[in-house]
């Protein structure tokens, strides 16, 4: 008998993305808690930028969130990973005692048949909660994007930009490659949005 091929697999989750669920309440926000920063020059009619990588990374509500979705994430790979061993455990058992003539023929064609079943079966459920973390992780950049969008777009209500840009990188940022320190509102954005959720945890607490 052919040694049996072990195809198992663990679930690649991938290192969770500083992102998180936002809830604006639109009811009870119509305006913004707009954060003016005292050197702030730029004026009326100008573009400004914002850095979002800044922007995910001191966003409270987005390393709260994070670290809730880090929990539920670890629990996934452990029981993926526990799954993964037993079946590890007993394909090892079986093929020791094939080795050692342990079994008949047709035992072991039996016993066979039934590891490639549960292989299979482990490969549905790992590739299911991959997916469902991937999922989650969609609805998290979808919501928390739409929820600064949603406050720029009030921020700006207030402050009357010609436009608002968005860059990100280090090396080379995109789209804004270089700019003005006065036209950069990270500070007033990253101000803003935590006042923003402070008030939300309060009215949810």
């Amino acid at each position: 008998m052919k040694k049996l091929p072990l195809i198992l697999s663990i679930i690649a989750l991938a290192g969770v993305i500083a992102l998180a669920i936002v809830n604006f309440t639109k009811g009870d926000a119509k305006k913004p808690a707009v954060v003016e920063t005292s050197d702030a020059a730029a004026l009326k009619g100008e573009i400004v930028y914002f850095n979002m990588d800044r922007v995910l990374q001191e966003y409270d509500m987005a390393n709260d969130l994070s670290s809730v979705f880090q929990t539920k994430a670890n629990s996934i790979s452990e029981e993926v990973t526990r799954r993964q061993n037993r079946l590890q455990r007993d394909a090892n058992s079986f093929q020791d005692k094939v080795n050692k003539g342990l079994m008949t023929q047709s035992t072991a064609q039996v016993q066979y048949q039934k590891l490639q079943e549960q292989d299979q079966s482990f490969q549905t459920y790992a590739a299911q909660k991959q997916q469902e973390i991937a999922e989650e992780q969609q609805v998290m950049m979808n919501q928390i994007f739409d929820a600064i969008k949603t406050y720029v777009d009030q921020y700006n209500q207030e402050m009357g930009y010609a436009m608002i840009l968005v860059t990100q990188g280090d090396i080379l940022p995109a789209p804004v490659v270089s700019g003005e320190a006065s036209r950069d509102i990270t500070d007033a954005l990253i101000e803003g949005l935590n006042a923003a959720y402070v008030q939300q945890k309060g009215k949810t607490e």
